[in-house]
């Protein structure tokens, strides 16, 4: 086993909708050491512009990397869309994952009609982020994308299932549902906020339509990559999560609850000024 190999695995994301990666991080490769930073004080990313975000990313990014980290995960489907080369560029060192590529790479391996369906916030679909890079994979593909921002209020405030949750959530998805470019067989959740909503979103969309949860999927990439480098961590023993956020711990450690499957003490959640940090030369 390579000395890097305990490492942890770096995590970002502009508050706690990147929990959901961690989670499947956590589910997927439980031997894996985790760093995750949220940038509390400058949520929501998705009503920033691109290069607000990308130096946003670039700065979580180093201090992550200060810290000493083996791969780095953008746990946010704002910054992965715009920031994945240029951080692979300023580390080239190293392994740069966003969601963004795994959502849909799985989305054109799920579906067999090519009719793909996303949701995403007002930021990630007017971007075309999943659309381009779907297609890209898959010329043949339909695609047609919705803004769902209301879902990331309903996952925060612990409202995932119900007869309500489920009637706003119906109300949200009726265009993407109606919308002429064939039946959808497959919708990518294009959020990290939205697998909190999972059930909900099947309920209303039916059987017949698979979902692609991003978080499962980056988890499977990052595992993937870990092994091809020979980097996993093949200890027996459970690895060891870090918390760092940019504001107050107390929300943070609250809301986590409603994507975490494991408890957060909030003493032990340090928080971190990272806007000082600039990237390397």
């Amino acid at each position: 086993m390579s000395d890097s190999s305990s490492l942890p695995i770096g995590v970002f994301d502009s508050g706690v909708g990147g929990l959901t990666v961690l989670n499947a991080l956590r589910k997927r490769l439980p031997s894996e050491n985790l760093l995750y930073l949220g940038d509390t004080a400058r949520v929501p990313y998705g009503t920033k512009s691109a290069s607000s975000v990308t130096r946003y990313a670039e700065q979580a990014a180093t201090a992550l990397v200060e810290r000493k980290i083996k791969l780095l995960v953008i746990a946010c489907n704002t910054a992965s869309a715009v920031a994945v080369e240029p951080l692979q560029a300023i580390f080239p060192q190293l392994a740069v994952m966003g969601v963004v590529g795994p959502g849909a790479e799985a989305g054109c391996e799920v579906t067999r009609n090519n009719n793909i369906g996303v949701i995403a916030t007002e930021s990630t679909v007017n971007n075309q982020a999943y659309q381009n890079a779907i297609l890209k994979l898959n010329p043949e593909a339909s695609v047609s994308a919705e803004a769902c921002s209301l879902f990331v209020a309903l996952a925060e405030e612990g409202w995932h299932e119900g007869e309500l949750v489920e009637r706003i959530v119906d109300k949200c998805l009726q265009p993407l549902k109606h919308r002429g470019l064939g039946k959808i067989d497959t919708l990518v959740l294009g959020c990290t906020h939205f697998p909190a909503l999972k059930s909900s979103i099947a309920a209303v969309m039916g059987e017949e339509v698979a979902l692609v949860d991003s978080a499962e999927t980056t988890a499977n990439a990052v595992e993937k990559t870990l092994g091809q480098s020979k980097l996993l961590n093949l200890s027996s023993e459970k690895g060891e999560v870090e918390f760092l956020v940019t504001d107050d711990p107390l929300r943070f450690a609250r809301v986590a609850t409603n994507f975490f499957s494991e408890s957060i003490d909030v003493g032990e959640i340090q928080q971190v000024d990272i806007q000082h940090f600039n990237t390397p030369d």
